[in-house]
């Protein structure tokens, strides 16, 4: 007899991963469902429930959504997901909540005294495309940029990047997933060839290490947090590697905790590579096989010894040996990156040294033994395939021209439509046109950079310029929405159809609940909308793009990654609807979806395949096409590495603090759908900052006490915390408009990635008035 799942209606505010279930290594993650209905709402009461997947983070948790007369009134975690086993965290079992408050109803245009009002959704798309049409008829395609999130869906995206290549033909798009996960995609790329994350979910059950290179899972990924804890608590656990300044959840549980000083995360990879080679740990038959570059990394990496990485990066030498006896004696090593890296300074160099962990112990495509360059986003992995994000679908080259080539082909357009010229336009430089007047049409889908971009003042003054039309699609009135001068509602999670695929490439299909509330159109019929009012038209006369619903997208979108590293071409709706989520390649040799890439040690590095030709990771000079062909890679992974340098914006006299930026665990991005659900904005209405206990002493402040934290651009006033954050480092959530961390930190990014440096800003912290406690 089958035992039945444990079912849950636990708080999950005041418990975020929820009761365990431990289990021994190599056996299943049992089931545990969880629930939550609206109040006097019974689980018998509802009428339908519909299949759909979690979109409050990037772990993706296929769930299903209660309905009764066209209402949400509750969700249930799906037992038979390979994601979740039907857990779900508090974004999770909460977040449906906001999507019936305060809501945009119907579209709005700032009339001729500044203001925004009500129109009709005609008036609105007449207005914009006539200025969209003005401006491609006086300037071309490269007046108009999109910037778009990582909470969209697949259908949605690839319509965008075929308007925006194919019909107007502008480099100038991308998405929030540029200061959020833009390194995972650059370091995979340089290693692998491609994007695309070589390990899976389930080689948790399977590893006998876990490194967590700056990732707080536990509050970023509640239910991948719930997996780890479960291993971690069963028989065979799994030691735990913590690199992070803050000791979080995660390093509470770690078997070693490196508390990183910020922007040393270069030569702590570069100190355990160190460690790897001289503990002979490297599989020298794999590596020689497998891997091209051996000689170059171990003359980068021979000057950090212990010693050295311990002065630079503010750690006990001896915890380093530590960590490297963990990663060189494991039979099978996981390790997981996030934010810690990739918004931090060299950022990709510091992720594909995670990489060359692996690659030098052969240590990847086994179960249990593999990287993932987590995202943070639910969606991040579709804007990234599907060229929303600016590259071009399937993950090909854009300096390809056989790869330009197969998309004219598919799109039946001549391929000089398809920009391929330069670099996509990434959205720092996005902005920095549109503040230049270069980008006189901007439309912006599903993201609030007025509060989640670096540098805010500046962000905020470029769109409410005159001299850019700004369009933005959301579902509710934000703070980007109030400087737009067209405002369209949005169609939300529940309210429209698509699919989504999560961090570890797994494909989920969210089918459309209810109907979305007064004039509100998903941003899928927006664009085809806009499209067919723009007459956007093929070589051949056909509409451009030609399809009207979602699952025509769909179609159309597996059709373009036949051949590609993201091969869907053997995945439909139909099938997406017998399995709870299926891992990409889905192929006719691979029905059921692939668990891990690279399990022959063969990689995306051809000439003809790979998606970047590959950058100097110190400056982002890139390869030439015969840079790279004179590499002869042919399938295997590129190891390379650089030298610490020193990082922008450093603590000085005037600002004696490392100011960082991240997340809570009850709030997603900007508090737009989180902040409107009565039990998450309970348990974190506020932001704060984090001091040590020693910064707090010497600063004479308590808990609770209200301190400035300032910065050469800004100044927030904030109560305190008193947590185990490194001493010298400050921490602010980035979640809240009003108290938006972003109006302190710096302009700076990744040479490779571009992803902004988020966490490099020095800082000053003041106590406003200590006697009136």
């Amino acid at each position: 007899m089958t035992e039945q799942p444990v079912m849950t209606e636990d708080d999950r505010t005041r418990d975020p991963w929820g009761p365990r279930t431990p289990h021994a290594a190599g056996t299943a993650w049992p089931e545990r469902v969880d629930r939550h209905l609206r109040d006097g709402v019974r689980a018998e009461d509802v009428q339908r429930w519909v299949r759909s997947a979690c979109v409050l983070c990037s772990n993706g948790c296929g769930l299903d959504i209660g309905v009764i007369d066209d209402e949400i009134v509750g969700v249930r975690g799906r037992a038979d997901d390979r994601v979740n086993r039907g857990r779900l965290g508090p974004k999770g079992l909460y977040g449906w909540k906001g999507q019936t408050r305060d809501r945009l109803l119907r579209p709005l245009m700032r009339d001729d005294d500044g203001h925004l009002v009500e129109v009709d959704h005609e008036t609105a798309m007449r207005a914009v495309v006539e200025r969209s049409r003005s401006l491609l008829e006086r300037r071309g395609g490269l007046s108009h940029g999109f910037y778009t999130s990582g909470q969209l869906m697949a259908e949605e995206y690839y319509t965008l990047a075929v308007i925006g290549k194919a019909g107007l033909g502008t480099p100038h798009m991308d998405g929030n997933t540029r200061l959020c996960t833009a390194t995972a995609a650059a370091s995979m790329k340089e290693s692998f060839g491609t994007d695309g994350q070589p390990a899976s979910f389930d080689d948790i059950e399977h590893c006998d290490a876990l490194f967590l290179f700056g990732h707080n899972v536990a509050e970023t990924q509640t239910v991948l947090w719930a997996r780890m804890l479960d291993r971690i608590e069963g028989a065979d656990p799994p030691a735990v590697v913590c690199v992070d300044p803050r000791r979080t959840e995660v390093a509470r549980r770690a078997t070693v905790h490196l508390p990183v000083r910020p922007g040393t995360n270069v030569a702590l990879v570069n100190g355990l590579t160190r460690e790897l080679i001289h503990r002979g740990a490297v599989d020298d038959d794999w590596v020689r096989v497998h891997t091209i570059g051996y000689d170059d990394l171990a003359a980068v990496v021979e000057p950090y010894d212990p010693a050295r990485v311990g002065e630079i990066c503010g750690i006990d030498p001896g915890d380093l040996r530590a960590a490297a006896d963990v990663f060189a004696q494991a039979r099978a090593p996981l390790s997981t990156v996030l934010q810690g890296f990739y918004q931090s300074h060299q950022a990709t160099a510091a992720s594909v040294g995670v990489n060359n962990l692996h690659l030098l112990r052969g240590m990847i495509g086994h179960p249990g033994a593999g990287v993932l360059q987590m995202n943070g986003q639910p969606t991040a992995q579709n804007n990234r395939e599907c060229g929303a994000d600016g590259d071009l679908p399937g993950f090909r080259n854009w300096d390809n021209e056989e790869h330009v080539a197969e998309l004219a082909e598919l799109w039946d357009v001549d391929p000089i439509t398809i920009p391929h010229w330069s670099p996509p336009t990434h959205a720092m430089q996005l902005f920095r046109y549109a503040e230049q007047g270069s980008i006189e049409f901007l439309w912006i889908a599903g993201t609030n950079p007025a509060v989640s971009m670096p540098d805010l003042d500046r962000i905020r003054n470029i769109l409410s310029s005159p001299d850019c039309f700004v369009v933005v699609s959301d579902a509710y009135p934000t703070e980007t929405t109030a400087l737009a001068d067209v405002v369209f509602p949005a169609a939300l999670w529940g309210e429209r159809t698509g699919t989504f695929t999560n961090a570890d490439r797994t494909v989920h299909l969210s089918e459309k609940a209810v109907d979305p509330p007064g004039e509100a159109r998903s941003d899928l019929d927006l664009w085809l909308d806009y499209a067919r009012r723009m007459d956007f038209r093929t070589r051949s006369g056909r509409p451009l793009p030609w399809w009207r619903t979602p699952e025509e997208t769909f179609d159309e979108w597996v059709r373009a990654t036949r051949g590609r590293p993201c091969d869907q071409s053997a995945l439909s709706y139909e099938r997406l609807r017998e399995r709870s989520g299926i891992q990409w390649p889905v192929t006719a040799d691979a029905p059921d979806g692939t668990a891990r890439l690279y399990t022959g040690g063969e990689f995306n590095t051809y000439t003809d395949r790979c998606e970047t030709y590959g950058h100097d990771l110190l400056t982002g000079a890139t390869v030439t096409r015969e840079g790279h062909r004179a590499l002869r890679a042919d399938g295997r992974a590129v190891l390379k590495a650089v030298e610490h340098t020193a990082p922008p914006g450093a603590p000085d006299g005037d600002f004696p603090f490392r100011l960082i930026t991240g997340r809570t665990v009850h709030h997603f991005h900007t508090r737009t759908k989180t902040g409107r659900v009565a039990e998450l904005e309970a348990a974190a209405p506020r932001a704060w900052v984090e001091l040590s206990a020693a910064d707090a002493d010497e600063l004479g402040v308590r808990a609770g006490d209200t301190v400035r934290v300032s910065t050469p651009r800004g100044s927030l006033d904030l109560p305190v915390r008193i947590t185990e954050v490194r001493p010298g480092t400050v921490f602010v959530p980035f979640h809240y408009g009003d108290q938006a961390a972003n109006e302190l930190t710096l302009t700076a990014w990744d040479p490779v990635s571009k992803q902004p440096q988020l966490k490099l800003t020095g800082a000053r912290v003041d106590v406003i008035d200590p006697e009136n406690r």
